[in-house]
């Protein structure tokens, strides 16, 4: 895959782009969005502990997947930056570096998805704390996994601000999503902020603050996977772009 990314096409990049972002949307929803909702019970630390023995593969799934869509956050970073660097190669590598500092919170906070099983997967534990607390530690994770959320979310936040930007000014992508981007980015960050301040409030946004995000992030992957970039405009860019590098030397 990488013989084959080194060797593309700006439209080809931009198509294998679309199919990683397609893979980081759908496996984010299911392992952010449906997991929790199928598995945790608000409130209910019992309920919520029996779930995840009784779904312990489902559990385990969704684990995976998220690993999954961390890891094509890498090879997308790469793209972009190699797309993108033609209308600004300072705001491209904003966008490379809030994607692997963002990457790197959230798979360190992933990490504490695995507590729950340890705890109630027998051993020591079961000996040493009642069932009661065993419950209350393994639903610890699930509580607390929202702020987690909100605070790998800014970075990603910044990413989509960054992102946008540079679709907005590239003229080989249109200007519309490059809109959408910026204000869904705006809205995660609205949203991450208003949860570590008022987590009872930010209930209330949900999913109307989302779905801007899904309208600039969904938009900007189909027209990358359907119809990837307008390669002569990219050229344009691309020899504005050594032109100036020239002069600059």
């Amino acid at each position: 895959m990488m013989v084959w990314m080194a060797e593309a096409s700006p439209r080809r990049l931009a198509r294998i782009a679309g199919a990683l972002y397609l893979i980081v949307i759908v496996g984010g929803a299911f392992a952010i969005g449906y997991i929790p909702a199928a598995i945790v019970v608000p409130g209910d630390a019992a309920a919520t502990a029996h779930n995840i023995q009784a779904n312990e593969l489902l559990y385990r799934l969704g684990i995976v997947i998220h690993i999954v869509t961390l890891c094509c956050n890498l090879p997308l970073a790469v793209i972009f930056y190699d797309l993108f660097k033609v209308v600004n190669r300072r705001f491209a590598w904003l966008v490379v570096f809030f994607t692997l500092v963002g990457t790197a919170v959230e798979g360190t906070n992933l990490s504490n998805q695995f507590a729950p099983l340890t705890l109630l997967g027998g051993g020591p534990y079961s000996t040493a704390l009642s069932s009661a607390q065993l419950q209350a530690l393994a639903y610890l994770p699930a509580d607390s996994q929202e702020v987690s959320y909100a605070i790998n979310t800014v970075f990603f936040s910044f990413y989509g601000l960054a992102l946008g930007y540079l679709v907005f000014r590239s003229a080989f992508v249109p200007r519309v999503i490059g809109v959408l981007l910026a204000i869904g980015a705006l809205c995660y960050l609205t949203y991450s902020f208003v949860t570590v301040l008022s987590p009872g409030f930010a209930h209330h946004l949900v999913p109307y603050i989302q779905l801007p995000s899904l309208a600039g992030e969904g938009s900007f992957c189909l027209w990358l996977l359907l119809v990837g970039v307008n390669v002569q405009r990219w050229n344009d860019r691309a020899s504005a772009a050594t032109s100036r590098l020239e002069w600059a030397r």
